[in-house]
Formats: C-alpha cells, structure tokens, sequence
C-alpha cells in the first residue's frame, strides 16, 4: 500500500534555450500554491495527497502540465481556479476534472 493515496508530479522545468516549458507558464509558482493548498486542507497529514516538484515530463506543448498517481491522469493548468478544481474534485473526491484532462477526448 502506498504511503499517499495520491502523488502529484508537477513538471516546473526551465529550458535554457527559450523553447517552450512549463516555467513559461508559472509552474513553480502554481506547483507552491497546490502545496501550501493541500497541506491547509489537510490532504498530507491525512496520506491522501502528496505534490512534487517534476523535471520535464515531455508534454510542453501542453503545459504547464501535472500528472496524478496512481491514476495516471494528466492535467494542464492555467490559474489557482485550476488547481482549486483539481484539489477540490479529484484529491478529495475521487473525480477526475475532464476539461483539464489533457488525455481526455475533449481536449484533443
């Protein structure tokens, strides 16, 4: 059994040679607020969410991106609304958040 029902990899990196990333976008600033997010909801003390910084996760055409284990679901993010929503509906209630979901049919 896992130590955390879910483990959120947020990819924060920076290309050197200006070519598109997600630091482009304020990944790291978006990856700090879901953490302070998460621990004042109680999500790390409870072991039902764990949020990492990333390198590249090969998907910057999409970013800034973020993955979600188990489930291996992928999300693209623009605001703190963004990650309210992902925090909210799928680290607490189990949803997964389809107009963010960049593998979801409506993405595409």
């Amino acid at each position: 059994m896992s130590h955390y029902q879910h483990h959120v990899f947020i990819c924060t990196n920076l290309r050197e040679d200006g070519s598109p990333c997600c630091q482009q976008h304020n990944a790291q600033k978006m990856r700090d607020y879901m953490k302070k997010r998460s621990k004042t909801l109680g999500l790390v003390r409870s072991g039902q969410a764990r949020i990492n910084t990333a390198g590249c996760l090969n998907r910057c055409d999409l970013g800034p991106v973020m993955v979600v284990y188990p489930e291996a679901v992928w999300y693209s993010f623009v605001d703190k609304e963004d990650i309210d929503e992902i925090l909210e509906e799928h680290l607490v209630k189990g949803k997964i958040v389809d107009r963010l979901n960049i593998d979801s049919d409506s993405q595409c």
